[in-house]
């Protein structure tokens, strides 16, 4: 049930006084300025030389409950109850009864031009933190906007099922248990993972939920849902049949302690403290020595060669020889030129140790180097490294450096930092090592994918992105697809016992259509076997686009009516490991990009700027924010970024945005208190006679009506342009400046002289009509950013036809009257003028003064007929608010503002202070400054404190006493003025 329910006072005067001050004072989007608590003279409570105000019956206060408990039966808030604020708790609800609605799926009745959205799978085993919360706000923004669009909207859900993530989960499980995975089958382990899934694997979905994500959750898919892994097999065999898949020993980022190739994605460099080993190779047949400079002096064993750099004279004449590699008995390498060795570094001798060094590998091929590998997969030294076999290669390293000591041939160690690579899953250091995988072709798939954007098939938002896919498509390198784990899809490829198996396997959909292939080509009486290793998790998540709408079956409902999908929205730095392939995937198997755009979010970082992180202590989780701020409020903050852009996120954000909320919030409650009573049929006839699509509706408002009206209709179509070109953070920024600086700030004071004044009821009819119409656009425009209490005031709303979610987006191109946007203006600088005159002279808020205002007889007539709206926002006495083309003839005692070009308003003195005590006040103060103003002069005048203290100080003494003079100066012109007033009236 809803928490905006509206149990009004008993006084007009309290109505009055709501929520609203046009004093208040907007900075930035994201300034602290909500509800400073200011005195207020209400309306009711008029001054005695002002004519007497009333409240008219139909606008007495009233309870109300929400309107949509009736007409949307379904939506429960029958609660009488005051809110002053929303109820984060309502959230649940109300997302519950949005996916009980259905309204999360595709609706075709309204169009037939669906827009579709594929989730970026989150890993089964996460648990939310701010990037989810990202890309959720961002992918919900555009679902919603285009769904009240009218476009049938499917946001397609679902999980992936983390190969490494999921089986370290388990595997430590397991060990809490006193159980290693060795001690398990393959058929054992598995049971316990699934087991692990059914059990917590929901987790991420259910707080996803709790962002608000209006995802078609029937559609939920699962990287290893039955039909999924069909579509990962297919694909598989598909690319082998074409020649595209083959299995090599290649160079992979290999985790000792996972026992499993891991892709770059999942390999962090960290900055480390380290060494740099300066390592003596003796010269064969001579009496030199080249001495080499590395980081992993364990890694010589594998050393095929040395090499400089051509253009090195140093070493010109060893080029073409042969250099004797420690430890090894005696093991000759040649010594090479090549231009890419670094003179700089170290000594400027490289040694190639293709085996274990990414450059090296590519080098080495380049150069027909043998591959030489010295490590075994666990992280221990092999055979090739003689005495030190089976020593872990951290302490090799050790060992080997004390016995280079020992012989002689160790020059110095020296601090170095490092670039280490480390596991993202364990944190471990990876080895670059040579091992047997499965690997993709890259290059023809890639040169389609470049194609697709060159033609304009394929968009990618901020498009300086295109340079970095290009680069990377232009420079692929093939994939290796395998991973050496017992969670995932298994490679279906099946090897004949006793046979090798680099040359003799066979690829099948299931292990019976294997074992009859065999049977046809090696007889009956052959065994096989399945390869044990399972596909890379981005294998499949390269399907995902249509693997979740049914593909391999062309003729699958979904696949026809969903793609290719409309967006594909993500973070910038898996552009190429996911956004990438399944650009290549998708034209490969279906022909078709997979999605037309590609937006790409920044990274969240803190509020100084810094990467969120456990080690630094500045991880803000979402849930907690929630908890705190309200689901609106973090996705409201989230959405100010720019695409491709980093964003700092602050708490001070989080509760300026916060105050939005509340700030809407409490207009939807003026707004509720100002309308008639549902049972007042005239009142609403009346009310909802008026409206603004046609050209002499807007034109035949009154001014402030006219001017708001106007704002919101250039406001729509600036935010709808902006929601099409996906600039969401400025559809934010407009909104809140809209909202909160012309209708809250200025309508929805201005429309207190309509409602609570002796116009009668067509006047406050129009007001009404104005407050529920800019209010209802307003909450349409905020709903994708803000949906929950965007929908709760909806539904408090009288007369609801539709939920919000579902409600049509507003026109554009609606009547607009710049000439009323340019007279209300003229009207505001007029009042911002007396208002800061009444700051200056320190008026109490409640007093009423009187005014002259002088200007042309044009200005005058509109200024004139809003006299009304001027007296509210201003504060003046209406009995006392003239209008002339001439100074009033008290102008020598009254304070002169100029408005602007042609306007201005003469405020008798004598109304805003008294005078005697005025100037008694600042000849006192004058004489302070004085004071103050004479140190500084003094200080300035020593040439001891000129000369002997430092620059900046006297500097900053100059400033002062500058400052000083001019408000002494100031000061005494105030006096001056003050004082002759005291003359002309004695």
């Amino acid at each position: 049930m809803s928490t905006l329910q509206l149990a009004l006072s008993s006084s007009a005067s309290s109505s009055y006084s709501l929520f609203f001050s046009p004093l208040s004072k907007r900075n930035a989007l994201n300034s602290l300025l909500f509800y400073k608590r200011r005195r207020r003279l209400p309306l009711s409570h008029s001054h005695s030389h002002s004519h007497s105000h009333f409240t008219p019956h139909f606008l007495r206060p009233r309870l109300l409950s929400s309107v949509a408990a009736s007409e949307n039966g379904a939506y429960n808030n029958s609660s009488p109850e005051i809110a002053k604020s929303f109820d984060f708790a309502s959230e649940e609800r109300i997302y519950s009864w949005w996916e009980s609605q259905g309204y999360f799926r595709p609706n075709f009745d309204r169009g037939s031009d669906p827009f579709v959205v594929s989730m970026p799978p989150p890993n089964v085993t996460g648990s939310l933190h701010m990037g989810h919360a990202m890309f959720v706000t961002l992918e919900d923004i555009m679902v919603r906007y285009h769904r009240m669009k009218g476009r049938p909207t499917l946001w397609l859900p679902g999980t992936d099922h983390a190969g490494i993530a999921t089986q370290l989960v388990v595997e430590r499980m397991l060990a809490s248990e006193g159980i290693s995975r060795a001690q398990m089958s393959r058929d054992e382990f598995t049971k316990r993972v699934w087991q692990w899934k059914e059990k917590y694997g929901g987790t991420i979905t259910n707080q996803i939920k709790r962002l608000g994500a209006s995802c078609d959750w029937t559609r939920e898919h699962f990287t290893l849902d039955e039909q999924l892994s069909q579509a990962v097999i297919e694909a598989f065999i598909r690319l082998h049949e074409k020649g595209l898949i083959y299995q090599g020993s290649y160079m992979v980022n290999w985790s000792p302690s996972l026992q499993t190739a891991v892709s770059d994605l999942e390999v962090e460099y960290s900055e480390e403290s380290g060494h740099l080993y300066y390592i003596k190779y003796r010269v064969a047949g001579r009496s030199d020595f080249l001495t080499v400079a590395t980081t992993r002096p364990e890694t010589l064993f594998g050393d095929v060669a040395l090499a400089v750099n051509p253009k090195d004279e140093r070493y010109a004449q060893f080029i073409g020889q042969m250099a004797i590699v420690p430890q090894t008995f005696g093991r000759h390498v040649p010594i090479l030129a090549d231009k890419h060795v670094d003179k700089e570094f170290g000594t400027g001798v490289l040694k190639i140790s293709p085996g274990h060094d990414h450059n090296d590998y590519f080098l080495a091929r380049k150069l027909g180097l043998p591959i030489l590998n010295v490590m075994n997969k666990d992280g221990t030294l092999n055979d090739v490294a003689g005495l030190y076999s089976g020593l872990d290669r951290f302490e090799a390293r050790k060992k080997l450096w004390a016995e280079l000591e020992e012989t002689g041939l160790a020059v110095k160690k020296e601090p170095h930092t490092l670039r280490v690579p480390r596991s993202q899953r364990g944190g471990e250091v990876i080895e670059p090592l040579v091992s047997k995988q499965w690997f993709v072709t890259m290059e023809p798939l890639a040169e389609k994918a470049l194609q697709a954007v060159e033609k304009g098939e394929l968009k990618i938002i901020p498009e300086r992105f295109e340079k970095i896919y290009n680069h990377w498509l232009s420079n692929i390198k093939d994939w290796c697809i395998s991973r050496q784990l017992w969670w995932g899809h298994r490679i279906p490829v099946w090897y004949i016992v006793g046979k090798n198996n680099e040359e003799e396997y066979i690829v099948a959909r299931n292990a019976d259509e294997a074992l009859e292939k065999a049977h046809k080509k090696y007889g009956k009486d052959v065994e096989i076997y399945q390869d044990p290793d399972v596909l890379d998790t981005w294998f499949s998540s390269a399907l995902w686009p249509f693997s979740t709408l049914g593909w391999p079956d062309l003729s699958a409902e979904d696949f026809k009516k969903f793609y290719p999908t409309t967006m594909l929205e993500t973070g910038h730095d898996i552009l190429f490991f996911w956004v990438a392939r399944m650009v290549m995937m998708g034209i490969e198997f279906t022909g078709t990009v997979p999605f037309s755009y590609v937006y790409l979010h920044g990274l969240i970082r803190d509020s100084q700027g810094r990467k969120m992180s456990k080690t630094l202590g500045n991880v803000i989780d979402p849930l907690d924010t929630i908890r705190e701020f309200g689901t609106d409020a973090l996705r409201f903050t989230l959405s100010l970024g720019t695409a491709g852009q980093d964003l700092n996120l602050s708490t001070e954000r989080l509760t300026s945005n916060k105050a939005f909320t509340n700030k809407l919030w409490n207009a939807g409650k003026f707004i509720l208190q100002n309308l008639p009573d549902k049972n007042d049929v005239p009142a609403w006839e009346s009310l909802l006679s008026n409206q603004f699509d046609c050209e002499d509706s807007v034109l035949n408002l009154p001014l402030s009506e006219c001017w708001v009206v106007s704002k919101l209709h250039l406001l729509i179509d600036s935010a709808t342009a902006s929601y099409d070109k996906f600039y969401f953070g400025e559809v934010a920024r407009e909104t809140y400046d809209f909202f909160w600086g012309d209708f809250a700030d200025w309508y929805i004071e201005a429309s207190k002289a309509r409602l609570y004044h002796s116009g009668g009821k067509s006047v406050a009819a129009v007001a009404q009509a104005v407050l529920l119409y800019t209010f209802e656009n307003i909450l349409k425009l905020l709903h994708p950013f803000m949906p929950f209490v965007t929908e709760e005031l909806w539904q408090a709303l009288p007369n609801r036809k539709l939920a919000l979610i579902v409600s049509p987006w507003p026109q554009t191109q609606l009547p607009r009257n710049t000439s009323s946007i340019k007279k209300f203006e003229i009207l505001q600088a007029l009042v911002r003028a007396i208002r800061n005159a009444r700051a200056e002279y320190s008026v109490e808020p409640a007093k009423r003064i009187s005014a002259s205002v002088v200007a042309s007889n044009e200005v005058i007539q509109y200024v004139a007929e809003e006299k009304e709206v001027l007296a509210l926002l201003s504060r003046l006495d209406l009995q006392n608010l003239h209008f002339t083309n001439s100074p009033p003839g008290d102008a020598d005692q009254s304070v002169h503002l100029v408005a602007g070009e042609g306007l201005e308003a003469y405020l008798p003195l004598a109304d805003m202070v008294d005078i005697s005590a005025e100037v008694e006040r600042l000849t006192k103060r004058l004489s302070k400054m004085q004071k103050e103003y004479d140190g500084f002069k003094a200080k300035l005048s020593s040439p001891k404190f000129v000369e002997k203290a430092p620059e900046d100080v006297v500097r900053g003494v100059q400033e002062k006493a500058a400052e000083a003079e001019e408000k002494i100066n100031l000061t005494k012109n105030r006096l001056a003025f003050l004082k002759s007033n005291i003359l002309v009236s004695n």
